[in-house]
């Protein structure tokens, strides 16, 4: 029995140097600064790497898919969980319909730095007492902003990887 022929080539590898071109601000929310590695709103996936400057509070907000979150520099914790705060080195698994507010702390002297991949929406709530409902993000809004973000903030020169047939966005 012959092996399958299997097709190897590639004419590059797809790369991101995150390096190579300025963080976008202000996409995500303030005090977020973010760079898009992945982005994939056909199956609901992105992947970012993101800095929170320190005193950020996120609104709280429902997982509907999976959160793989690794800390390369900083402080963040769950409001949920103020005792496990996680730190440089720490990677944290969230199941789908995970709730929970995410903060980094005020007295933090650098931002935090992160890199993180998610899967499925993020249904966002008013963090108040009302827990009003604020809206859905997910991979396609998530591009939407980055496009946007790249021309607006004269980023020209950054490259993520898109969906479909993997190639480079810009």
């Amino acid at each position: 029995m012959n092996a399958p022929e299997i097709f190897t080539h590639q004419d590059q590898l797809l790369g991101v140097d995150t390096n190579a071109s300025k963080f976008l601000e202000g996409l995500l929310h303030p005090g977020i600064k973010a760079y898009p590695l992945f982005l994939d709103p056909y199956n609901g996936t992105w992947v970012l790497r993101v800095k929170f400057a320190p005193g950020v509070t996120l609104p709280m907000h429902f997982h509907t898919g999976t959160v793989h979150l690794y800390t390369m520099s900083g402080c963040w914790y769950y409001t949920e969980y103020p005792d496990q705060k996680q730190t440089a080195g720490c990677y944290l698994y969230e199941p789908g319909g995970s709730v929970h507010e995410f903060n980094t702390p005020a007295s933090n002297s650098e931002d935090t730095d992160t890199f993180m991949v998610v899967t499925g929406s993020n249904v966002n709530f008013n963090s108040t007492g009302s827990r009003e409902f604020l809206g859905i993000m997910d991979a396609g809004l998530i591009k939407a902003w980055v496009d946007a973000a790249i021309k607006d903030q004269g980023a020209d020169e950054m490259n993520y990887i898109q969906a479909g047939i993997p190639t480079y966005a810009r």
